[in-house]
């Protein structure tokens, strides 16, 4: 059983958790956090998600809801190890933005780090596969449908900030 720590509308916390899997009462949120982890050299990691879970067969990036007590940092830092075995410290990560929508409050994060293909270490259940890839395969796999319309419209927005951080490591 998952509890997940309840903030009021300005991203105040109550005092109060949520138990994953239930309903959001009006006036509650949660905090989800998303990373796009990127080489240096033009590329970005995604992950594929596992049969079972919705939107199974798509690719995204890693990410997914701080548990009780977490910090947005150390949801994301928790998240990318359990999904990639990527290990990387709170202050590696790069916070480029924040978004809220109905019962949620979103932090978006990059992290350069160019691990080999073969040292990602996927987590059963959650994914099944990972690449590499451009932002021009980004987009292809957009009008393709091959990325989930939440994590492509994401990368969407997020896309200017995304290639600013790649051309400054050229």
């Amino acid at each position: 059983m998952e509890w997940n720590d309840i903030y009021d509308k300005d991203r105040k916390l109550t005092g109060r958790v949520h138990k994953r899997g239930t309903q959001w009462r009006s006036g509650e949120y949660g905090l989800v956090v998303c990373v796009w982890v990127y080489d240096g050299m033009g590329k970005l990691l995604l992950t594929r998600r596992a049969p079972g879970k919705s939107f199974a067969g798509t690719w995204e990036n890693s990410g997914g809801a701080a548990k009780a007590g977490e910090t947005s940092l150390q949801a994301i830092a928790r998240e990318l190890y359990e999904e990639t075995g990527i290990r990387a410290e709170e202050d590696a990560f790069e916070f480029i933005g924040s978004d809220r929508d109905r019962n949620t409050f979103y932090d978006f994060y990059c992290l350069k780090c160019g691990v080999p293909l073969e040292k990602i270490v996927l987590q059963p259940g959650e994914t099944d596969a990972a690449q590499w890839v451009s932002f021009r395969q980004v987009h292809r796999m957009i009008e393709e449908g091959r990325i989930c319309r939440v994590i492509a419209n994401q990368f969407l927005r997020q896309e200017k900030a995304l290639l600013m951080r790649q051309n400054a490591q050229e």
